[in-house]
């Protein structure tokens, strides 16, 4: 087999060390070296010596955790690094048992075998870690108002069975009372604002309970810990914004697309960058973010379709944005959830409204035109003979004779 990079480097990288395995093809004959070296700054910047002074061009190794990370930081500038899943090199037959892992990374590198994964620049994985960052604290929040209401179910306050948002306004209002020792309904239930006031009586039922200092207390930290959620979610996404600001044509354009907002703009851009070219195609961006049908065939018989695993952070925002698009306006990817959901049932359809999310953003990024809607009666245009004959037999089985005439178009 021809070899693609006559000097090159395998890398098989652990917490604390990591060995290295120098390849230099001269010739017919192969020449390889292995050290051992530590993960401190220190000792990774011996290596990046060690690899210089063999003038190495390409560097391989196995994204084990984040601890290829440090190493990747010190390796960026001087060399071209190639990231590869261990799923890949298992799969790559013709391994002898008595090979170290770094000589058969550095061999089929060397042989342009090892494909590598998507690592953004700089500035984009930096992004990515602020909005990534800022999703957990909003899950954590989440999970705070749920301890919250733990709580007051077992304090016999109903207050979740009248108010849709314990965490209103109203809401908001009478657990700070609550937190502060105001246990009468009647006063809880005159906090009530808007709408809520009408539910004045089947408040004060609801707020009376057996309310005890532990429940008090308990209040008052969860409050005070939400609180501290929602300045940090406040303080990062003044930070993501600040940091995106060079991106913002590609962010409005973006935001052109039924069910993307600004989170849903930075979350897109901050997953998968700006840089088209990094994808051969729109198909090869959607199996890498894990929104594609599984391809799982064996003998003519068709297994599982479950989509594989991909960016899970990517492919969990697009498909909670699928579910604002089928609940949104007139528009074109609200009627492709609705026809798909008819064949494919809710959760499939989210998928590929999400998919079909990620699609449009991709061309869009790579042609810098707009969104088009091409309309919510889109694919009544595209059948429309199949709808007239189809609507037609309905109505016959019904006892109706139809006859159709072409309607006038207003004067």
């Amino acid at each position: 087999m021809d070899v693609v990079y006559p000097r090159c480097c395998g890398l098989d990288v652990h917490k604390e060390t990591v060995v290295a395995c120098v390849r230099v093809q001269e010739g017919k004959r192969a020449m390889k070296e292995v050290r051992t070296f530590g993960t401190m700054t220190g000792d990774l910047v011996v290596l990046s010596d060690w690899l210089a002074a063999h003038q190495v061009s390409h560097v391989a190794m196995e994204s084990t955790g984040i601890y290829w990370k440090p190493i990747f930081n010190l390796l960026e500038t001087g060399f071209q690094i190639i990231l590869v899943n261990a799923a890949h090199i298992k799969n790559v037959p013709g391994r002898k048992t008595d090979v170290k892992d770094c000589e058969w990374i550095a061999e089929l590198l060397a042989h342009g075998l090892l494909k590598g994964s998507f690592i953004p620049p700089e500035p984009i994985r930096d992004l990515r870690d602020l909005v990534r960052y800022r999703k957990s604290l909003i899950d954590e929040r989440v999970r705070g108002v749920n301890r919250l209401q733990k709580i007051l179910e077992a304090s016999n306050i109903k207050l979740g069975s009248v108010a849709s948002n314990v965490m209103g306004a109203s809401g908001r209002a009478m657990l700070e009372a609550l937190a502060k020792g105001t246990t009468d309904p009647g006063v809880l239930a005159d906090l009530a604002r808007g709408q809520l006031r009408r539910k004045l009586e089947s408040l004060r039922q609801a707020l009376e309970g057996r309310f005890r200092p532990h429940h008090q207390y308990m209040i008052g930290q969860m409050l005070s810990h939400l609180d501290f959620l929602d300045e940090a979610i406040e303080d990062l996404s003044r930070e993501v914004a600040s940091r995106i600001s060079p991106f913002d044509p590609v962010l409005t354009l973006l935001k052109t697309i039924p069910g993307v907002n600004q989170r849903v703009g930075e979350a897109i851009i901050s997953e998968i960058g700006v840089d088209m070219s990094r994808f051969p195609d729109h198909r090869h961006l959607a199996s890498w973010a894990g929104l594609c049908p599984g391809n799982n065939e064996s003998a003519g018989k068709r297994m599982s379709g479950k989509v594989r695993k991909g960016n899970r952070w990517l492919r969990r925002t697009l498909i909670e944005t699928s579910w604002a698009v089928c609940r949104g306006g007139d528009n074109y990817l609200n009627a492709f959830y609705h026809r798909l959901c008819r064949r494919r049932g809710k959760k499939k359809a989210a998928v590929g409204v999400a998919h079909a999310v990620l699609v449009t953003a991709y061309h869009m990024m790579k042609t810098g035109l707009p969104f088009r809607d091409l309309g919510a009666d889109y694919f009544v245009r595209l059948n429309e003979a199949s709808v007239k004959r189809y609507s037609v037999r309905r109505l016959e089985a019904l006892g109706y004779k139809v006859t159709l005439e072409t309607a006038q178009s207003p004067a």
